[in-house]
């Protein structure tokens, strides 16, 4: 798919099809404007009841009177006063769907703004994935479109350039976290990574179980040894070029990634369970987001850090009550073997402080708690600096990713003791999530560090109408902002 931008005006615009967003107000400056440019036949919609601008609904004109185009799609944008950014991306994402398969191949979009650009830019592309890439013959989609213009200010230029780098990055994102398990094991994971890196100009290393073990990271060592699989770490390192005041800020992302989780010993219902090829969503939204850091080229250094194990029962899987030894040096108690990515993340999380970062961001598909507490429409966001919390929450504001804080005060760490080691994985059932990020806590300190749980927001449910079933790549878009954004002053 590709991505330009031109200042022609709606009625000259020559795509396929032209994207119209209208909202549920008739008398709008939008509801006239398509009114002026189709000869009264978007009037005519409206005053029919056919279309009424209703949130995701949409409507067709072929052959406008008014414009170039073939056709006119327009999207219903809800009330006006309740539109924002994360709205924006889904309208945008409804025309893509609509498009997708139609038969167009160019549509136009306008937008007016460096954030419209984004946003229609982003949202658009998020709509033409589909997680069907193992289905042969006519049961695969095959999409028709191949490019779409802006129709914006050649000043919007770099809006535009974001925008395709931060879509593309979650788009990789997403095909990482639709792999099933026996096709993206650790190693090939690895693999891909590397290979990405290559192409965008990332440097990489991969940390193989003999360097693992020489690191002593015992807690992700005991989550990898019931798999016959051997875990890797993967270590993406992006430095800026020249003499860039990164402001003494160099940006630590680190991914959970397992690859497939059966809970190990504490084995999960087998309901569902196939999903769990999910779990490594936090390492693909770094990875995704570091192949768009490449393109961007932000001017704090950025180290990513990506743990992969497979979490299985195997005869040498470790055993509820075992103790580990965190790289650290900080003992755990391992209560729950379904607890794993925790413990993947505490040697992951010190080994990004000693790779010299300053500030720290963990993305991980940890707990069903979180969704129990935000369900699917937010992440959670936990974190030991609020200054730092909040340059993280304007940059998902900017990116249009739903995120909400969460509290994590001492009383939580105390949960996680344990009689025979420094902590436990785990605490008691109600407020899972909260003792969770409490028990990163510990290895992030004392930097600053933001966890986001990403576990009811990586993966839809159901299909949209912005977005297919499957996998989301929420967290690149954030992840892509903040790096930009980190070097500047609070």
């Amino acid at each position: 798919m590709k991505y330009f931008l031109s200042g022609d005006s709606l009625a000259d615009a020559s795509a396929d099809a032209v994207v119209g967003f209208v909202f549920e107000e008739p008398n709008s400056a939008a509801a006239e404007l398509w009114d002026a440019l189709t000869g009264g036949l978007a009037g005519e919609l409206f005053a029919r009841g056919e279309f009424k601008g209703k949130l995701h609904s949409t409507a067709r004109i072929h052959r406008p009177a008014g414009m170039q185009a073939g056709q006119l799609l327009l999207i219903g944008c809800g009330p006006q006063e309740k539109f924002s950014s994360v709205l924006l991306r889904e309208c945008a994402g409804v025309a893509g769907r609509a498009l997708r398969a139609s038969g167009a191949r160019s549509a136009a979009i306008q937008a007016r703004g460096e954030d419209a650009v984004r946003a229609v830019v982003e949202g658009f592309s998020a709509a033409l994935y589909e997680p069907d890439c193992y289905k042969t013959g006519s049961e695969r989609s095959s999409p028709t479109l191949e490019s779409a213009t802006v129709l914006a200010p050649s000043a919007q230029r770099g809006a535009l350039e974001r925008a395709v780098a931060a879509a593309e990055g979650q788009r990789f994102a997403r095909e990482l976290a639709n792999e099933p398990g026996n096709i993206l094991p650790p190693r090939v994971l690895a693999e891909r990574a590397s290979a990405m890196a290559a192409q965008a100009g990332l440097a990489c290393e991969i940390l193989d179980e003999g360097r693992i073990r020489e690191l002593k990271m015992g807690a992700l060592l005991g989550v990898a040894q019931g798999s016959a699989e051997p875990p890797a770490i993967v270590v993406l390192r992006y430095r800026p070029r020249g003499t860039q005041d990164a402001g003494g800020v160099h940006l630590g992302l680190v991914g959970k990634a397992v690859t497939f989780d059966t809970g190990g010993i504490s084995i999960k219902p087998s309901a569902e369970m196939d999903r769990m090829k999910y779990d490594m969503a936090g390492g693909a939204a770094v990875i995704g987001a570091m192949q768009a850091i490449a393109a961007l080229r932000p001017p704090a250094p950025v180290t990513a850090v990506i743990p992969s194990v497979e979490n299985m029962p195997g005869g040498g899987a470790q055993r509820p009550g075992d103790v580990v030894t965190t790289m650290s040096g900080k003992t755990v108690e391992v209560l729950n073997t379904d607890a794993e990515g925790r413990l993947i993340l505490a040697d992951a999380l010190t080994y990004a402080q000693r790779q010299g970062c300053t500030h720290l961001v963990d993305a991980a598909t940890l707990t069903g708690a979180v969704v129990v507490a935000l369900g699917y429409e937010n992440s959670g966001v936990f974190t030991n600096d609020a200054a730092w919390q909040e340059r993280l929450l304007q940059a998902a504001a900017a990116a249009g990713e739903k995120m909400w804080p969460m509290p994590l005060d001492d009383a939580y760490a105390a949960l996680l003791e344990s009689p025979i080691a420094d902590m436990a994985n785990v605490g008691p059932r109600w407020g899972g999530a909260v003792t969770a990020a409490a028990f990163l806590k510990h290895f992030a300190a004392p930097l600053p560090w933001v966890h986001l749980d990403i576990a009811g927001t990586a993966w839809y449910e159901e299909q949209k109408p912005y977005a297919a079933k499957g996998p989301s790549g929420v967290g690149v878009r954030t992840l892509v902002a903040l790096a930009l954004n980190a070097a500047q002053p609070s």
